[in-house]
């Protein structure tokens, strides 16, 4: 099982010394991956709407400031040679099709084969209304059509294709990336159709077990949504191995209220005993990775030292 970690693009720790930092440190540490977000811009986030938290509210004061996605992964990459970098998740309405395929094929290139394109179809529409030129109300049909699109442009030598959102025929797409058939595709998301898009394209389903809509935030939940996972990718023709897990920690230990809606204890709660008995337990559930946000902290020193301590702690001792 891999084991990475949120570096910050946003915020107090956003900083392109304290970011550096904190990739080198992590690499250093021996972390299997790190993670990056996707925002472009943001709205007022003192209004509720978040749908990763208890109260609707973003974890952190509003950030200030954010980096652009794919430009500061490369930047990661070219300040690190082993950690792999995952896109979590790119929102494919961002970016047009054949610009956000090249964008990553690029990456992929510049940084050895180390890219996971993290996918999603997004969730904020004030964000959509000043940067996507596709409806809001139609972000899935677009992601699943811009996700086709780019498996086309990464592996055809001839690329075509003649979509509802995008087409292109007659042109070269090279370099391809250098992971073949391409870059892994970790699919995120919790609800129905993002389950079906990981089933049919993924590599991994990626989701977030705090989503308040479709919670997956106890060991029962959990199995029960890799369970619908493993039919629908069964119902796509696909054999269910296939397609991996791996799941996304946004708060653990004291951070987490103990007790969920089901009754049962919540994941990531409790003690550093607790946290080490789920880790194993979402291992033989077939979760293939695992990462985890440190972010909150006062400092790059503080957050630096919380991953060691952690790895120290909990991790060494899976």
């Amino acid at each position: 099982m891999q084991i990475g970690f949120n570096l910050p693009n946003s915020g107090p720790l956003s900083g392109v010394a304290d970011m550096t930092r904190i990739a080198a440190g992590g690499e250093a540490m021996g972390f299997d991956y790190l993670t990056l977000t996707d925002h472009i811009v943001l709205p007022n986030t003192q209004v509720p709407g978040y749908p990763y938290s208890e109260s609707g509210q973003f974890y952190e004061d509003a950030p200030t400031e954010r980096h652009e996605q794919v430009v500061a992964m490369t930047w990661i990459a070219a300040r690190t040679s082993r950690i792999r970098l995952v896109a979590a998740v790119l929102v494919v309405p961002h970016r047009p099709a054949v610009l956000a395929a090249k964008m990553l094929a690029t990456l992929d290139v510049m940084s050895g084969g180390r890219l996971v394109v993290g996918v999603g179809a997004g969730w904020l529409k004030t964000e959509f209304d000043a940067v996507v030129t596709t409806p809001f109300d139609e972000r899935g049909p677009v992601t699943d059509e811009y996700i086709d699109a780019f498996r086309e442009l990464w592996t055809s030598p001839t690329p075509r294709f003649d979509g509802r959102y995008t087409k292109f025929d007659g042109i070269v797409f090279e370099p391809k990336p250098v992971q073949r058939p391409h870059p892994p595709i970790w699919v995120g998301g919790e609800a129905g159709p993002a389950l079906r898009r990981a089933a049919r394209v993924g590599d991994a389903w990626y989701p977030i077990g705090s989503n308040n809509k479709h919670l997956l935030d106890t060991l029962p939940r959990l199995q029960a949504g890799i369970a619908r996972l493993r039919k629908a990718t069964t119902e796509a023709g696909r054999d269910p191995a296939a397609v991996g897990v791996a799941f996304r920690v946004k708060r653990y230990g004291a951070a987490v209220p103990p007790v969920a809606t089901d009754g049962g204890r919540r994941l990531f709660s409790g003690s550093e005993a607790d946290i080490i008995g789920d880790f194993r337990a979402l291992k033989d559930l077939g979760v293939t990775a695992i990462d985890i946000d440190f972010g909150g902290r006062a400092d790059a020193d503080a957050m630096l030292a919380e991953m060691k301590r952690f790895r120290s702690a909990v991790i060494e001792k899976i």
